[in-house]
């Protein structure tokens, strides 16, 4: 089962897209997680992104094959 949510430090102001979805056990690796991103396949904040070092930061949502992810 996946995490839904990822909290970042106080002292963080973002995580990066790929690393957040590699971290939340989304993809087993980096390399899967930026294939996923530059081939649309993931959507932040409702909208289709392809850049995988888009900061994201508290508030923010990811989402992959149907399920959603918050940074809190």
């Amino acid at each position: 089962m996946l995490d839904n949510k990822i909290t970042i430090n106080d002292n963080e102001e973002f995580i990066r897209l790929d690393a957040m979805l590699k971290m939340l056990g989304v993809f087993q690796t980096g390399g899967q997680a930026k294939i996923a991103i530059q081939n649309g396949y993931v959507k932040v904040n409702g909208e289709i992104c392809t850049m995988r070092g888009k900061k994201m930061r508290r508030g923010d949502t990811a989402e992959f094959d149907g399920n959603i992810f918050e940074v809190c």
